[in-house]
C-alpha cells in the first residue's frame, strides 16, 4: 500500500508540474513575441482554468516568467527564463487562438504539441522583402519629417541596408544593444554616403537633416516603451519597469551610433522648414506614406497580409488625423492621444468582426507616431551640449509617447463594454 501511495503521489506531482510547464511555456511565448504582461496574464489564467488549476499566479519581467497555483490538490512554483524578446504578432495571433479554442479538461501534452508547433512555424517573410519594405518606410518617415525626394531616396536606402542588416546579427543571436548602435551606424552612414554621391552627380539635399534621422527611425524601440507604459498602466510594474529599461536602452544605443556619424561625417542636425508643397498634395502625399509606413512594420512584425492591409490602411486615417489636427493649432500630445484611441478602439473592432489580431494592427501605426524625431534629437543635443533645445525635444519625446500609451489604455475601456 505503502508503494501505491507514492506511486500515486508521483503520479500527481509529475501531472502538476507538467500542466504548470505549459502555462510557463505559454507564456514566455506571448512575452518573448512581444504581447505585455497585462495580455499574457489574461490568457495563462484563462489557459489554467481550463486545464484544471484552482488557483493560480502569474509575475512577469521581460527575462523571466514565474507561475504559482494549485492543480491536483497540490501547490507548484516554477520559473523560467523568457529569452530575447522580439515582436512576433503571428505568434500571438496563433498563442491567443489556442487559449481561446481549448475545452476544460484539455490535455497538457496536447497543449504542449501544440506550443511546438506554433513555435517551430517559419517566419511569414524573408530578409529581403522585409528590408525593402523597411527602406520604403524609412523613405516615408523622411517625408513625414519634411523632406524632399533625394533625401527620401538616401534614407530608403539606408533604412533598408540597416534592417537587413539587423536581421541578420539578430539570426546570429547577436547582442541587441551593440546590434542597434551597429545598424544605426551603418543605416546612417549609407545615408550620408548616398548624400555624398547625390551631391556629386548635382543633386542638392535641401533638408538633410530630416531625411538623415529618418534613416534610423525604424530602430526606435516603440513596441517596449509603449508596452512597458501600458504595463505600468495595468499595476505591472516588474514587466513595465524592465521593459522601459530595455527600450531606453536601445535608443540610447542607437542615439550614440548615430552620434558617432555626426561627429565624423560632421552633420548639422538643426531642424529646416519642411518641403514646400500645396496642403491637398501635402496630405495626399502624407496618407501614402502614412499607409506604406503602417504596412512595412506589420510585415516586419511578422503579420498575415490582411493584417498588413489592415495595419496601413488605420495607419493612413489615423495619422492623417493626427497631423491635421496639428496643422489645425491642437498641440502635439493632444492630437496623438486621439489617433491612439482611435487606433485602439479600430483595432478592437477589427478583432473582433474580422478575427484580426489586436497586435499587427494596434502596434505597426502606432510604431510609425513615436516621436523618433525628438528622441534622436535630444540625445544628439545633449551630446552637443545645447541643453536647452534638447531639454526642449526631450520633453515633447515624453509627452507624445505618454499620449500613445494613454489612448490606448482608454480604448481597452470600450473593450470591456463590447465584451
Amino acid at each position: 500500500m505503502t508503494l501505491s501511495r507514492e506511486n500515486g503521489t508521483n503520479a500527481t506531482a509529475a501531472s502538476t508540474y507538467e500542466a504548470n510547464g505549459v502555462l510557463l511555456q505559454f507564456g514566455s511565448m506571448m512575452v518573448r513575441s512581444g504581447s505585455t504582461a497585462t495580455r499574457a496574464r489574461v490568457w495563462i489564467k484563462l489557459i489554467a482554468k481550463k486545464i484544471g488549476f484552482d488557483a493560480i499566479s502569474v509575475s512577469v519581467s521581460l527575462d523571466c516568467i514565474t507561475v504559482s497555483g494549485s492543480h491536483s490538490g497540490g501547490p507548484v512554483t516554477e520559473m523560467r527564463n523568457i529569452g530575447p524578446p522580439g515582436i512576433n504578432a503571428y505568434r500571438i495571433a496563433e498563442l491567443e487562438r489556442l487559449a481561446k479554442s481549448l475545452v476544460s479538461g484539455a490535455s497538457p501534452g496536447e497543449i504542449a504539441e501544440k506550443l511546438a508547433g506554433i513555435e517551430a512555424t517559419p517566419p511569414l517573410y524573408s530578409s529581403i522583402p522585409i528590408a525593402v519594405a523597411v527602406g520604403a518606410a524609412s523613405g516615408g518617415f523622411a517625408f513625414l519629417s519634411g523632406a524632399a525626394m533625394p533625401e527620401m531616396a538616401a534614407a530608403a536606402i539606408g533604412g533598408g541596408g540597416g534592417q537587413w542588416l539587423r536581421l541578420w546579427l539578430s539570426r546570429r543571436q547577436f547582442n541587441h544593444y551593440g546590434g542597434a548602435a551597429v545598424c544605426a551606424i551603418v543605416a546612417s552612414g549609407v545615408y550620408v554616403l548616398a548624400a555624398a554621391l547625390a551631391s556629386f552627380l548635382g543633386f542638392g539635399f535641401s533638408h538633410y537633416a530630416a531625411g538623415f534621422i529618418a534613416s534610423v527611425l525604424f530602430l526606435v524601440p516603440g513596441v517596449p516603451l509603449i508596452a512597458g507604459l501600458f504595463d505600468l498602466l495595468q499595476y505591472q510594474t516588474v514587466a513595465g519597469m524592465s521593459r522601459t529599461a530595455y527600450g531606453a536602452m536601445i535608443l540610447l544605443t542607437v542615439g550614440l551610433g548615430l552620434s558617432i556619424v555626426v561627429a565624423v561625417a560632421g552633420v548639422d542636425v538643426s531642424r529646416q522648414p519642411p518641403f514646400e508643397l500645396s496642403y491637398p498634395s501635402r496630405v495626399l502625399l502624407r496618407a501614402v506614406a502614412s499607409f506604406v509606413a503602417g504596412g512595412a512594420f506589420a510585415m516586419l512584425f511578422n503579420s498575415p497580409a490582411r493584417a498588413v492591409l489592415a495595419a496601413g490602411l488605420l495607419a493612413l486615417v489615423a495619422n492623417d488625423v493626427r497631423l491635421f489636427l496639428n496643422d489645425m493649432g491642437m498641440m502635439l500630445a493632444p492630437a496623438t492621444f486621439l489617433a491612439a484611441l482611435t487606433i485602439g478602439i479600430v483595432a478592437l473592432l477589427l478583432e473582433q468582426r474580422f478575427d484580426i489580431s489586436l497586435m499587427a494592427t494596434t502596434v505597426s501605426p502606432i510604431i510609425i507616431m513615436m516621436p523618433g524625431l525628438y528622441a534622436f534629437e535630444t540625445i544628439v543635443l545633449f551630446n552637443h551640449g545645447e541643453m536647452s533645445k534638447a531639454l526642449q525635444a526631450g520633453a515633447s519625446c515624453g509627452f507624445v509617447i505618454g499620449a500613445l500609451a494613454m489612448g490606448l489604455a482608454t480604448s481597452r475601456f470600450f473593450q470591456q463594454r463590447m465584451t
